[in-house]
């Protein structure tokens, strides 16, 4: 959608990657409070991510039909955010409730699918299919389709035989799972991830556009085909990092994926400019690799947080990270890359995140209790 309101309301700067801070801003604030709350470990799952569905949708809804420019869309892409915030921890929690064995793949497909779904809007505008479209119908559209989708959670969802809700509304709920220091590790290691992801996936469409046209390819379509291929990736990636972790262990997946990753991240700067094909290349490994071990940091929550506990330790440490994202999808914005040298510091940062996430998954694989996790394999 972003080249449609940019053209519709004229955007500049950091306007547009705005919205997308305010999604995510909305979902820590209300991911954060109902795990203070020890909602999402008290409300039965099914009906509280129909909730999320609902406001999510409503709050969607509104962006389509009322909001006529950046300012006045902020507030309906804040509520939107808060809406997931009932939706993502809770489709975790409810699929980790029925699966011991297989956890890591199970969460990998969803994240899996999640990352595909971000990757559609560029397939469908490098089809061309967006052209002359209204971007209110669309917009309107998704409302529609997640509606449905939250129905039928709400009429076919159960909770799991593996998942321990817990009794009460209380903050202690939430707390009781950060005083295990092997849930602030997986945590600390989850943060290092996101300071990569988000930033990456909102970037790397502008920064595959700039790199063509500087090799002499200015075809648009052909950018935001790269820029598909490249995102979409990740889809396969978390399904295998998935398959893989429950076999080689957690701490070993989620290492190995994020020293990929951040090397990418570094990589992928010195080809600004080069052959299209020779950035498709470094750009699907990073692609792969930086969401390949996303489902792996839920699944170890899951895994080490005390019983009753889950739910608001996802929240919890999903809210961190999504608040982590809009530090550095701003920040990308301010260094204003546009030249190789820019693009190369803008995305050499993003690298600082994995690195501090592979010394935290390297601290948690000596713990003992590490062994909770993915049946013993660390």
């Amino acid at each position: 959608m972003g080249p449609l309101l940019a053209a519709d309301w004229h955007t500049t700067g950091l306007q547009l990657p705005l919205l997308t801070v305010a999604v995510q801003l909305g979902f820590a604030v209300a991911a954060f409070a109902l795990a203070a709350a020890g909602v999402v470990d008290v409300v039965p799952g099914p009906r509280l991510f129909f909730l999320g569905v609902a406001v999510s949708a409503a709050a969607n809804l509104g962006f389509a039909t009322l909001a006529t420019d950046v300012t006045s869309a902020l507030a309906f892409r804040f509520v939107t955010g808060a809406g997931i915030a009932a939706v993502y921890p809770v489709a975790v929690k409810l699929l980790a409730g029925w699966f011991r064995v297989g956890r890591g793949l199970a969460i990998g497909v969803l994240i899996g699918a999640l990352t595909i779904g971000s990757a559609l809007p560029h397939l469908v505008r490098a089809a061309g299919a967006l052209a002359g479209s209204d971007w209110h119908v669309l917009v309107a559209a998704t409302s529609v389709v997640a509606i449905l989708g939250g129905l039928l959670v709400l009429a076919l969802g159960r909770a799991g035989p593996l998942e321990t809700p817990a009794s009460r509304f209380s903050p202690a709920i939430a707390a009781a799972a950060f005083r295990s220091g092997s849930v602030r590790l997986a945590n600390l290691g989850y943060l290092g991830h996101m300071w990569e992801l988000y930033a990456m996936w909102t970037w790397v469409p502008a920064f595959i556009a700039a790199s063509f046209a500087a090799s002499g390819d200015h075809d648009a379509a052909t950018a935001a085909l790269a820029a598909f291929a490249i995102v979409a990736s990740g889809g396969i990636g978390c399904v295998v990092a998935g398959a893989l972790a429950d076999r080689l262990g957690r701490t070993t997946l989620t290492i190995a994926a994020m020293a990929v990753s951040g090397t990418s991240a570094v990589a992928v700067g010195f080809v600004f400019g080069d052959s299209p094909l020779l950035l498709l290349v470094v750009g699907v490994v990073w692609g792969i690799t930086v969401v390949a071990d996303s489902a792996q940091f839920s699944a170890a929550i899951s895994e080490l947080s005390p019983p009753g506990t889950a739910g608001s330790a996802l929240s919890v440490q999903l809210a961190s990270g999504f608040v982590l994202t809009g530090v550095t999808i701003i920040g990308i914005g301010l260094i204003n890359p546009g030249d190789g040298t820019a693009w190369r510091i803008a995305f050499g940062s993003l690298a600082l995140g994995p690195l501090v996430g592979i010394v935290a998954m390297w601290r948690l694989r000596g713990r003992v209790d590490s062994r909770l996790m993915a049946g013993g394999r660390r």
